[in-house]
């Protein structure tokens, strides 16, 4: 490790490095935390539980790991082999598929079922001061000795650029070419809308789905992912933002405000995200709407089933559940959500698998129960969403920390972008409004591409 005295940010870091399509890269950012006007209406003490490291960004691979298959218990333990408890630094960062039974598209193939990747030169920007680190990792009975390790790390080295100015350009200068390619379309979005309603009403079963949208555009020119990513970190500090680029692949990005959990020892939180207002700029407008979202029953329906899914979930493994606040208020720049956190102490460290694998997919990005929706989602969903609504994070020694991969777009050279958005439909829901809720969800993006300057501040 080497320390950085200069004030760099990770993402300036990663934007001064050759791309090459052999190399991975990544990015992952934190939350920052909560200000006191970020959640109303519940007693949130405004800790995030966040740590000193800010941002990571990371270049080529000592090691990763990918397949076709779901990702398993040995998958999990093969990774955490390859991790300290004396060096939490080291880390291995990757996505999960939203569902491994589903085939996997031609765009999403590189990412394989799960793809994780511990960097072999990574940037780690701190509170106030930053390291430049390289990892180096070999197993001597996977034909991957400790020499070839060491060669391959220097390769990488050899293409870093150790000379970094911060660009003044953080907006990508592009438009989009053509009308934006919506899958499903806005007709056969009512006729999917009215399909689950009507299986929700004859089932005894299914009470929420939640239906996404993939809607790919084709640009004047290309996108760069990275100067796309810095514009998301303006929308707002208390939000995930990701970036990760297999080889020759496309780079998934995104701007996730969901965590799935975070785990550190035996302590762990999760959270209840759903339910969708606008946020119009007025203090005034934005409390009356919140408030109209807090009194919601369909919202609050929603909301509840999220909130439980993931209570009963944590009680299987933990002595202790809180959830505090019950229903609150989330306000982001853009939007607000109905809100709860849910903490717990877990019986056993080593229950992490379990832990990831029974909250995903949680009945935000999928529904309740699971299975039916899922099955449901399949069925009715004419496109892949490959790692979209799927775990993002990291795996440490004694800690881990996963998003929800939404508000996410897949981007690449001569590709243009996919991007996507879901709402969950419930009893009481209206297609037309869902589709509305789309077009609010996906406005990050779209705004982007039309040149106008994203937010620069969070509206209170």
């Amino acid at each position: 490790m080497v320390p950085i005295e200069q004030e760099i940010e990770a993402i300036d870091w990663l934007r001064a490095q050759p791309h090459h399509q052999e190399l991975p890269r990544l990015f992952f950012s934190g939350r920052r935390q909560f200000n006191g006007s970020d959640v109303i209406n519940g007693n949130h003490n405004g800790n995030t539980h966040g740590h000193d490291l800010i941002n990571v960004a990371g270049l080529g691979a000592a090691v990763y790991f990918r397949h076709f298959r779901a990702f398993s218990f040995d998958d999990w333990r093969s990774i955490k082999r390859f991790l300290s408890k004396t060096c939490p630094l080291i880390r291995a960062y990757g996505a999960i598929r939203f569902d491994a039974n589903v085939d996997i598209s031609k765009e999403w193939e590189p990412f394989g079922s799960f793809y994780f990747m511990i960097p072999q030169v990574e940037f780690d920007e701190f509170e106030g001061r930053s390291l430049l680190a390289a990892n180096v990792a070999w197993d001597n009975g996977l034909s991957c000795p400790l020499e070839s390790a060491i060669d391959s790390l220097q390769e990488t080295l050899d293409q870093v650029n150790f000379v970094i100015f911060k660009s003044d350009e953080k907006f990508p200068k592009t438009t989009i070419q053509a009308d934006v390619l919506h899958i499903p379309n806005e007709k056969n979005w009512d006729i999917a809308v009215t399909k689950a309603l009507k299986m929700i009403r004859s089932s005894s079963a299914l009470t929420k789905a939640v239906l996404a949208r993939s809607s790919r555009i084709f640009t004047t020119s290309d996108i760069d992912p990275l100067a796309w990513l810095a514009c998301l970190q303006v929308e707002g500090d208390n939000a995930y933002q990701f970036l990760l680029q297999p080889p020759n692949a496309p780079a998934f990005i995104g701007n996730t405000p969901e965590q799935l959990f975070h785990r550190k020892k035996l302590s762990i939180w999760s959270e209840a995200l759903a339910g969708t207002r606008a946020i119009c700029g007025s203090w005034v407008l934005d409390h009356k709407t919140g408030l109209d979202l807090l009194s919601s029953p369909k919202d609050d329906l929603e909301f509840t089933i999220v909130r439980e899914c993931i209570r009963k979930k944590l009680e299987a493994v933990c002595n202790t559940v809180i959830v505090d606040p019950q229903k609150a208020i989330r306000k982001l720049p853009r939007v607000q959500h109905l809100y709860a956190n849910i903490k717990g102490r877990l019986r056993n460290e080593d229950d992490e698998f379990e832990i990831l694998s029974s909250l995903h997919p949680s009945p935000a990005v999928c529904g309740f129960p699971a299975e039916d929706a899922r099955c449901l989602i399949a069925e009715t969903e004419n496109f892949d969403r490959g790692m979209y609504a799927g775990p993002i994070g990291w795996f440490g020694g004694e800690e881990a920390e996963f998003a929800v991969g939404i508000r996410s777009a897949l981007v690449k050279k001569d590709l243009g972008a996919f991007f996507y958005a879901g709402t969950g439909i419930v009893e009481g829901s209206d297609p037309s409004l869902e589709w509305e809720e789309l077009e609010l969800k996906t406005m990050q993006f779209t705004k982007l591409l039309r040149l106008e300057v994203p937010l620069l501040h969070t509206v209170t």
